[in-house]
């Protein structure tokens, strides 16, 4: 083969060769290198929820009260929403998360009947919120492909399957009313992990919500109750670019 064609066949194997012993000399390559020097990022979060309460109970007197009872049960459910970051330094930012946020939680009451016997009965509260949190996400510095953050502030939502205005007439049907508004204070952290095309984060937070939500409207199962708070775990997985 003569020496002019043979030289572009070794520049190609020449570059096959050096990626491959970097590789095994353990050098890594940094993937989207210049991903911080955007001040702006999109993308898109898949979280999977645990919703819960917490309960007061008011202080009642035994004697005159019949019901005995009254447990909250955490359900798992799913969020779908939309990742807009804004870079404010190199290791701060902030992040505004609209989201669709499908939860259940279950209220279990057992009361005495006058012949001795117990009655048992079960209220699932159903929301689906439409959530606005403002959050600030302080990250470590890039070790390779990685970086680990914490991150805090607040979350506003609206209840868009509320039955705050539900005429409870029947006893059986009778609803758990809760306020269609709601807002609370997030803590989490997690990792960012840098791929060839986009950026993927695990993340796992608690949301811990302010105000009563619980809408007393003289039922037998909601007189008992003095406050209700939500309470959510939520396990996020995020995907920006």
């Amino acid at each position: 083969m003569p020496v002019r064609a043979a030289f572009p066949a070794l520049l190609f194997l020449l570059g096959l060769a050096v990626p491959a012993s970097a590789q095994r000399a353990g050098v890594k390559v940094e993937n989207l290198p210049n991903f911080d020097l955007h001040r702006f990022h999109f993308g898109f979060l898949l979280s999977y929820n645990t919703s819960d309460f917490y309960m007061t109970m008011k202080p009642r007197p035994l004697q005159h009260d019949t019901l005995l009872v009254v447990d909250h049960v955490k359900q798992p459910g799913f969020n779908l929403g939309i990742v807009a970051s804004l870079n404010m330094s190199d290791n701060l930012s902030l992040r505004f998360l609209p989201t669709l946020s499908f939860q259940d939680r279950i209220l279990k009451y057992s009361f005495l009947k006058a012949d001795g016997k117990t009655a048992n009965f079960q209220k699932p509260i159903e929301s689906t919120y439409l959530e606005f949190p403002l959050l600030l996400k302080f990250r470590s510095d890039r070790i390779n492909n990685f970086a680990v953050y914490l991150i805090g502030g607040g979350k506003f939502g609206i209840d868009m399957a509320s039955k705050k205005d539900v005429d409870n007439a029947l006893d059986e049907d009778i609803v758990v009313k809760l306020d269609k508004y709601d807002y609370s204070a997030e803590v989490g952290g997690g990792v960012d992990m840098f791929l060839p095309y986009f950026k993927f984060g695990i993340e796992l937070k608690t949301g811990i919500g302010i105000p009563n939500v619980l809408v007393d409207d003289g039922t037998r199962f909601s007189s008992p109750i003095q406050s209700l708070r939500t309470k959510t775990y939520v396990l996020t997985f995020t995907f920006e670019g």
